[in-house]
């Protein structure tokens, strides 16, 4: 890999490491609070009265932790860079290939499940939002405030690891522009964190969950994309590894 700077390297795989911890623990460091009088604040825009309301809890959304299934790719381009530091060419070659397989189709069967879980889950949303009045206090009950002030932290720091995580990795090889698919999925990345805040900002709090869901849907997809792309570019690999063993023999 030339002139790769070591150090640069191992701290961008720390950087994006940070990003996947933050996103799969976002239910922990968001929602749950107090959303009563913010519910009965909000509750009259939908034509609606909730009378009186006990504590609800804000939902956390699934948005953010969605967005780790995009950044595990990113974890695990990272990670295969820093393998080159410790395996020779040789066996890197057919390591990559066998496990970038085996990782591609975990990444699409979890994909697969997560995406029809939000999908049902948006559904059931939609439809008691609509129910007026007992299915829109339901939907409200259950989602109708959502911590976009937490969340937004929560995403301006996602945002700003992962800004360093792309820097890092400019400084660790500069030639790492050259490289279109790691490019094309740095771009990915950060778009989905933006579209996620754009998302959070764009209507009402009340409606906010839904768009929220929205939001781990296209994530869902994107990162079955990926798990795709993954799995066709690993073949060649794997073909080769299974060529070179078959010939030592």
């Amino acid at each position: 890999m030339g002139e790769l700077r070591k150090p640069f390297l191992l701290l961008a795989l720390l950087a994006i490491t940070l990003v996947v911890g933050l996103e799969w623990g976002s239910s922990l460091l968001t929602g749950g609070g107090d959303a009563g009088g913010a519910l009965l604040s909000g509750a009259p825009d939908l034509g609606v009265d909730v009378g009186e309301v006990g504590r609800i809890s804000e939902p956390s959304g699934r948005g953010t932790g969605y967005l780790a299934l995009v950044d595990v790719v990113a974890l695990w381009t990272t990670g295969l860079f820093c393998l080159s530091l410790l395996l020779s060419d040789r066996v890197q070659g057919r390591v990559q290939g066998v496990a970038t397989l085996v990782f591609a189709v975990l990444l699409i069967l979890a994909s697969l499940v997560l995406l029809v879980t939000v999908f049902v889950e948006l559904t059931v949303m939609v439809s008691l939002l609509l129910a007026v009045p007992f299915g829109t206090l339901a939907y409200l009950a259950l989602w109708g405030f959502f911590p976009v002030g937490e969340a937004s932290l929560l995403l301006g720091l996602v945002l700003a690891l992962k800004l360093v995580w792309a820097g890092l990795l400019l400084l660790a090889q500069p030639r790492f522009l050259q490289n279109k698919g790691l490019v094309l999925l740095a771009l990915t990345t950060l778009v989905c964190t933006v579209l996620l805040e754009f998302l959070h900002r764009l209507v009402p709090v009340i409606l906010v969950s839904i768009l929220d869901d929205v939001g781990a849907l296209v994530f869902a997809v994107v990162a079955l994309v990926w798990g795709l792309v993954l799995l066709v570019g690993s073949i060649p690999s794997v073909v080769k590894a299974v060529r070179a063993t078959a010939t030592a023999r």
